[in-house]
């Protein structure tokens, strides 16, 4: 699909109406006539024309943010002098005896080999 321009029938902008043109001077007359009586007859019930409302702006200046909230004068030291005291876990080393070792099988793919057949069996592999 390629992009297209549009016609000025799709324009989002320029949608007044323009000044509205009558068939016949008599249309036109008719039309000036009852667009008075109308208006009189507004006047004579008080009806007032509904007023469009202008949407606030915003004030002109810079913003500001609010501070955030903080404590003053309060002020709580944490527990403990800030030595540490905890003791470093023993590494992790596998001691049993199932696994004989491990293999490459692809790439970075790291396997455990269980037994000796594995071992050939991954070796044989290529990809």
């Amino acid at each position: 699909m390629t992009m297209h321009l549009e016609g000025p029938w799709l324009s989002t902008t320029g949608k007044r109406k323009g000044k509205h043109k009558y068939r016949t001077a008599e249309q036109a007359q008719k039309a000036r006539q009852n667009a008075e009586e109308w208006q009189r007859l507004l006047d004579k019930h008080n009806v007032k024309p509904v007023e469009k409302k202008v949407p606030k702006r915003l004030e002109t200046g810079t913003y500001t943010p609010p501070k955030p909230y903080r404590r003053e004068g309060l002020d709580y030291p944490s527990y403990g002098d800030g030595v540490g005291t905890a003791v470093r876990q023993p590494d992790k080393v596998y001691t049993g005896t199932k696994v004989k070792g491990i293999g490459t099988m692809h790439k970075s793919n790291a396997v455990p080999i269980f037994s000796d057949e594995d071992a050939i069996a991954i070796s044989k592999m290529r990809r």
